[in-house]
């Protein structure tokens, strides 16, 4: 009769082990993310707490059971080691292995990138849809004369520092190390063979990125724009006053204006490059690095005035004298009248 108890608590025993060892493998190593793609990026806020994390990964349906998971994150001491950033799920892991990845801080780094911004509000924008801080603290930074003061730069030209491109950087990047990076990849960009083009044009780096904004809302076609930054830098060395007209639009802050008429010529600010001879105070928008390295590597020629062919092919005809001008400038006008674009 002993016997047969010893037994039967032996196997009860070896059935309990086993039930526990399945549910030991079943809770730690079963595959526990069911994903309708190979990965997913899963984004853990700085304010986030254990709780938020979990409530995120059973929403996005990351993890198929959020108490198997639950239990293995609390003995892993994960409630006490959430890290902010971005990490890449893999589909199928287990427990063990996502709570790993989440708890060690280890994220994976993105990328962002810009082009085409015509102003800083836009630009921080663009920026918060990329990046964890929001787009208002970093317009506040953008638009603080103290903040620009801090790089080098003044709050009109500020805009300068920003240059498009792709930049690798970690998603819960503070505002302050944002702008940092930003300054390093300009201070990168600005070598010294750069500073000496922009020395032998005349310009400091900055009057060389105001120029390239101008060029570049002059025209969308990319092998005009080193034609067209010549002309600009024909009329600053004669002391001409640039009279370009994307410079009126950027002080109207109407970017709706499709064709510049007298009545916007009479508007009272340094932007406006028909009353005021040289450039404006800082860049119209914000220049990309073409635009940039076509007025360092500008076209040398005597053309002094240029504007918008009448077949609206985007292209312009350029002259060298007023009178060539105000012919292509007549036929150009005749074209918008014919086609009923007045303002």
């Amino acid at each position: 009769m002993l016997k047969r108890i010893i037994i039967f608590l032996f196997v009860a025993i070896l059935i309990s082990l086993s039930v526990m060892g399945y549910l030991a493998w079943k809770y730690l190593y079963k595959a526990n993310v069911n994903l309708s793609s190979e990965q997913v990026s899963f984004y853990i806020n700085s304010s986030d707490a254990y709780t938020d994390v979990v409530n995120k990964l059973d929403s996005l349906k990351i993890i198929s059971n959020e108490k198997t998971f639950d239990w293995v994150a609390k003995k892993m001491n994960f409630p006490n080691h959430v890290y902010p950033g971005r990490y890449i799920i893999q589909n199928e892991m287990s427990n063990r292995d996502l709570v790993e990845l989440l708890r060690s801080g280890k994220q994976t780094p993105i990328k962002i990138t810009f082009n085409n911004v015509r102003t800083r509000p836009q630009l921080a924008g663009i920026l918060a849809q990329q990046v964890e801080p929001d787009s208002a603290p970093i317009a506040e930074q953008m638009l603080t004369a103290q903040y620009a003061q801090k790089f080098g730069f003044n709050i009109e030209n500020f805009g300068c520092m920003f240059l498009p491109n792709t930049y690798e950087v970690y998603w819960d990047i503070t505002t302050d190390q944002l702008f940092e990076r930003f300054y390093k990849e300009y201070k990168r960009f600005w070598t010294d063979d750069k500073k000496a083009k922009a020395k032998s044009i005349g310009l400091t780096p900055v009057e060389v990125s105001i120029v390239a904004s101008i060029v570049e809302k002059e025209t969308s076609i990319i092998d005009e724009y080193s034609t067209i930054a010549g002309v600009y830098l024909n009329r600053l060395n004669r002391r001409m006053p640039l009279q370009a007209d994307p410079t009126v639009i950027f002080a109207l802050k109407d970017f709706t204006i499709k064709r510049v008429l007298n009545k916007h010529l009479e508007i009272d600010s340094p932007y406006n490059t028909y009353k005021y001879r040289g450039l404006p105070p800082g860049p119209i928008c914000i220049p990309s690095i073409q635009a940039i390295n076509s007025v360092l590597n500008n076209k040398s020629h005597n053309y002094l005035y240029f504007c918008a062919k009448d077949d609206f092919s985007g292209r312009h005809v350029f002259a060298k004298t007023l009178r060539q001008h105000n012919q292509n400038a007549r036929m150009y006008r005749k074209a918008l009248n014919k086609r009923r674009i007045y303002n």
